[in-house]
């Protein structure tokens, strides 16, 4: 039987991140991040600030794609489709997911 371990990091609904924290946290390097955020999949809070802050959110889409990095060895712009599909498919799981709750029964 093999046991998995796993990083658990909290963090807080509205709190933001540095660049740096979020390469800490996603274990990619800062010069990926800032591809990922040209190619539109990462969105700084002002993408017009001298320097960068994400919302707590980008953490779980950076990991996402650190895994598919390291699973595909994607090239940044594949890796940006594939995490903007992702994306969308949440949230229309989300959408039916709320019109099956409206739904009479």
């Amino acid at each position: 039987m093999n046991i998995e371990l796993t990083e658990a990091t909290w963090m807080e609904d509205a709190g933001e991140i540095s660049l740096a924290r979020l390469a800490e946290l996603s274990g990619l390097e800062e010069a990926r991040l800032r591809e990922l955020v040209d190619y539109g999949a990462l969105a700084p809070v002002d993408p017009a600030a001298a320097s960068w802050t994400f919302s707590a959110e980008c953490v779980v889409t950076a990991r996402t794609a650190c895994r598919l990095l390291n699973d595909f060895e994607l090239e940044p712009h594949g890796l940006a489709l594939v995490l903007t599909l992702l994306e969308r498919i949440r949230e229309l799981r989300s959408e039916l997911q709320r019109l099956h709750a409206e739904m009479p029964r």
